[in-house]
Formats: C-alpha cells, structure tokens, sequence
C-alpha cells in the first residue's frame, strides 16, 4: 500500500520513492509509487500534477485501493530511486481554495443557518449549492465578511483520524458519508468537517474570499466565488478592464455607468430612426415593382439575393395593402437556402395555402400561412427564377 505524503505534510513539494508497478488500463499508461506525495482525485479536490524523473504526471486517481499516478508514455526501466516533484502552484491553488470553501460554508451555516449540499472546485472559480430558494445581497455579505474575518484571525487549522465511535465528541457540520477512520479538518471553535483534502496550517494562507455571484439551481441558490491568489487575479484582470473601458468611453470610472447608458440609448434611437427609414425605402421599392395584367388579377413578382425574409413580408404586405386585385410572389436565395413569400389582395379567387402545399414539397422544404397570405423556405434545388416561374405557373 502507498504511504501517503500528502497527508504527513501538504507542503512537500519534492520526494524520493520507488516505482512498484508499471501498468496500463483503459485510462492510460500509470505506475504505483511505494510512497507518494500527489493527492489522487477526491473529496471534491482536483489531482496533483507534476513529474516523476523525466515522465509528467497528467492525473492521479485511486482505483481499487491503488494510487494510480498516469504517465504520457511508459519508462523504460523502473528500477531504483526516483524524484518526485509537485507542480506546487497548483496544488497550494486547491488548498486555498478548498479551505476556502469549508471556511465560506461554515460562514453561512453559522451567520445564516444555511446548509451547504454540494461543492465544486473548477479552474477558474468555485460553486457551493446553498439548501435556501433564495438569498439577498445583505446574506451573501454577512457571510463573507465573517469567512474573511476568520481568515484575518489566522486561526490555526488541524487535522486529526477518528473512529466513527468518536465522532460525537465533535460538532460537525455535516455527517461525512465514509465509515471506518474518517479524517477531520478542524478550525477550532468554528468548523468541523470530515475532509480527505489538502489544507494548509492556518486560515490566513487562504488570503481572502470574494462572492461573485449566484443563481437559482434545481430549487437551490449555486453560488459562485473565489479563493486566495484568484481574488488577486481578478481584480488584476477586472481592473485592467475597466482602464480599457475608461479609454474606450471617455469618461472616469466613477461615472462610467452613466456614460453607457447614455450611449446605449443613443444607440437605440439611432437603430429606431434607421428603422424607419428602412420602413420608407421599402415603401418605394413596393410601390416601384411593376405589375403584369392577367385575366382577373395583377401578378407582381420578383426573385432576390441575399435579403432577410422579413423585407419580402413587408413588400409584400404593402403592395396588397394599397391594391386589391394583386397577387404578390417574392423568392430570395439566402446561403443554401431558397425562401418564398406569396401575398394576394381581396379580389383574387386563387387559395395560396393550397399553391403553397404544392411548391414547397419541390425544394424539400415546408412552410405555412392562409389563403390570403403564405411563406416558407428549403433547399437550394433550384434557381430562384427556376422556383418563381414553378409558383406562377400553379396559380
């Protein structure tokens, strides 16, 4: 069986051991180390990486009691002592935030009385699910300042094995699901929590704990937030933002707001009178397209290129709105795709649902609308000349 370093000391950062097997599994290439320092994936706390001599460790995991660390590619000879080395940075990234996140939770489920039923530890940020429907500004704060308030105490943090007979000597937070020795991560005084993670010795390693955010999840509130070197990290990448965005707006941070807003609305009355001009030109083009006399209508027609189907409605819709003895057939060739407005006004007899079942099944297409009115689209199987003279000649 492995000794674990990791639990003796979580900051070895470099080891000696030996290799005791070499093997391969749907996984890839892994060894068995006779003692090792990089903790396996558990406890909600990501893998170790690092090296072994020359070989990088791409992931840990226990697998039927082993400690599998996997390798790119195989040694060529395990024999002898060989060095082990943690990607350090890493690893003091996940006890901050690991401890971070027991030191939040207990926050809530001391301010607040608010339960904490799952956690995550990602990349960039972590999650915890809050056992509450809802929460306010002012919870989320409260909790946060007592978390940072115990990290600015440096309390220390412990860790002791127990039996499950000795559990009741401890006020836990929560009941740990493993039986046997079970392994407790005490803040004094604070939080008690069966915990197989790394820690580090006191609360002021973990630096300070910022909120970022939270949504409702699955009847649960999700709450987002960071831990230690993140917080610095964010502030040096939100900061630089806002430098950027004070450039970019002209306007200091302090009215900042303000001054997007007021572009932002500047926009919308822009796009709004762009609109209507769009409105007007479409009025022109509608009254422009000439008509061909039939023997009981006016058939207007024309086929486009690379035109939203939404300026065909309006044309259309225009024409039979000052001409009741028009039939309106616009066709518009868009990407791969061939799209149809048919229109008519109250004089026609002719059922353009019924043309429209007809058309649209030659294009592999579909579409929809009523007597007086239909419209629809499907492949480019045809030109879009091809597909108004086969609409024309339906009518």
């Amino acid at each position: 069986m492995t000794n674990t370093l990791y639990y003796q000391d979580a900051y070895t950062k470099t080891f000696q051991t030996s290799i005791q097997v070499q093997g391969q599994d749907e996984s890839g290439w892994y060894i068995l180390l006779e003692e090792t320092a990089f903790y396996p994936t558990g406890g909600g706390q990501p893998h170790d990486t690092g090296t072994i001599q020359d070989k990088r460790i791409v992931n840990v995991e226990e697998v039927s009691g082993e400690i599998r660390h996997y390798i790119e590619e195989p040694f060529d000879d395990i024999s002898g002592v060989v060095e082990g080395q943690i990607d350090w940075e890493r690893r003091f990234d996940h006890m901050q935030q690991h401890t971070g996140q027991h030191i939040l939770s207990a926050s809530f489920a001391e301010a607040l009385q608010y339960e904490t039923i799952s956690f995550h530890l990602g990349k960039e940020f972590l999650t915890i699910d809050l056992n509450v429907s809802d929460i306010s500004n002012s919870d989320a704060l409260k909790a946060e300042e007592l978390a940072n308030q115990i990290i600015r105490e440096a309390r220390p943090i412990e860790t002791k094995w127990v039996t499950e007979a000795e559990l009741s000597d401890y006020p836990l937070r929560k009941q740990p699901a493993v039986t046997g020795e079970i392994r407790l991560v005490i803040i004094p005084d604070f939080d008690y929590n069966g915990c197989g993670g790394t820690h580090p010795r006191s609360t002021s390693e973990v630096g300070a704990i910022k909120i970022l955010d939270w949504e409702k999840h699955k009847g649960h509130i999700r709450l987002q937030f960071i831990c230690g070197d993140r917080v610095l990290h964010q502030l040096h990448r939100k900061h630089g933002l806002l430098k950027e965005l004070t450039s970019v707006l002209q306007a200091p941070e302090e009215t900042m707001v303000p001054t997007a807003e007021q572009l932002i609305a500047k926009q919308k009355e822009q796009e709004k009178a762009l609109e209507g001009l769009k409105e007007v030109l479409l009025t022109y083009e509608a009254e422009g397209l000439l008509g061909i006399q039939k023997d009981d209508y006016t058939l207007i027609q024309k086929a486009y290129s690379d035109r939203p189907i939404q300026e065909l409605q309006k044309i259309a819709q225009h024409i039979i709105s000052k001409r009741e003895d028009a039939i309106v057939i616009l066709v518009v060739h868009n990407d791969q795709k061939l799209q149809l407005v048919a229109a008519k006004g109250s004089l026609p007899a002719i059922n353009l649902r019924e043309v429209g079942q007809k058309i649209f099944p030659l294009i592999n297409g579909k579409g929809g609308g009523k007597e007086s009115f239909v419209q629809g689209g499907g492949e480019a199987l045809m030109s879009k000349e091809e597909l108004l003279e086969a609409m024309i000649k339906l009518l």
